[in-house]
């Protein structure tokens, strides 16, 4: 079947985001490179929380970033399935490109605020996720490219995807139709879930997008809590929790 039940011509994908990572840890700046950061204890929870969440769903693709944050979410979550299907990689699905920020902030809290306006200018002509990186125009191009080349893969109709925050927002902007100026409005807490529907036509097109929900936390469904940010919480400081 390549509809969702009681449908003529619709699928779902459940777009992800990776779960909690520390891009601020010792073993990552010793690397030199956040895109190897693995999930914190933290994120491993929030990640089998989803497949919990979504044990009951029968995923009949799977795919991720290739990025290990998104790789070990993507296979705590099919862990929880009686038959998941093999995770694929899509490289289209990277994080937005980041360069870098002149002059260098001086605490975090201007780091969050800085990155936060970055989100909110990503309307404006040629804007990039900080000076010399990827315009946002760009990566949404090439992440709504990755959805549409799936959505055009004939026998399936419900599909996992797991991403990056950067990444989702640009989805989530393109699918309600607001353009790149809706990016900033997104949030995307770590190890969310979003829920998207397509209707195609015969070629595999794409005639209506749908979101039916957005950045829904298994792990606390009401939020309670959860009082930052999604950049706040992911630059939070936590000398309590266990770092692989």
């Amino acid at each position: 079947m390549s509809a969702l039940p009681g449908t003529a011509s619709r699928r779902r994908i459940y777009l992800m985001r990776h779960g909690h990572v520390d891009y601020l840890a010792k073993h990552v700046a010793a690397e030199g490179a956040i895109n190897i950061v693995p999930l914190t204890t933290r994120g491993r929870l929030q990640a089998e929380a989803a497949g919990a969440a979504l044990a009951h769903v029968a995923f009949d693709r799977a795919v991720c970033s290739g990025y290990p944050r998104t790789h070990e979410t993507a296979s705590h979550v099919l862990a929880a399935q009686k038959k998941p299907p093999p995770l694929e990689i899509d490289a289209d699905l990277v994080e937005i490109a980041g360069g870098q920020m002149n002059p260098p902030p001086q605490s975090r809290a201007e780091l969050i605020e800085r990155m936060k306006i970055r989100f909110s200018e990503a309307g404006n002509p040629g804007a990039t996720n900080h000076d010399g990186g990827e315009e946002y125009a760009k990566a949404q191009a090439r992440a709504v490219g990755a959805l549409k080349r799936l959505l055009q893969v004939p026998g399936w109709h419900t599909a996992l995807v797991v991403a990056h925050e950067g990444i989702n927002r640009l989805v989530l902007s393109w699918a309600c139709g607001a353009g790149l100026a809706a990016m900033g409005a997104f949030e995307q807490d770590t190890g969310c879930i979003n829920v998207l529907d397509f209707d195609l036509d015969a070629q595999g097109g794409i005639v209506r997008a749908m979101i039916k929900s957005v950045n829904l936390t298994p792990y606390n469904w009401l939020k309670h809590g959860m009082n930052l940010t999604s950049l706040e919480a992911i630059f939070e400081r936590n000398a309590t929790e266990e770092l692989r």
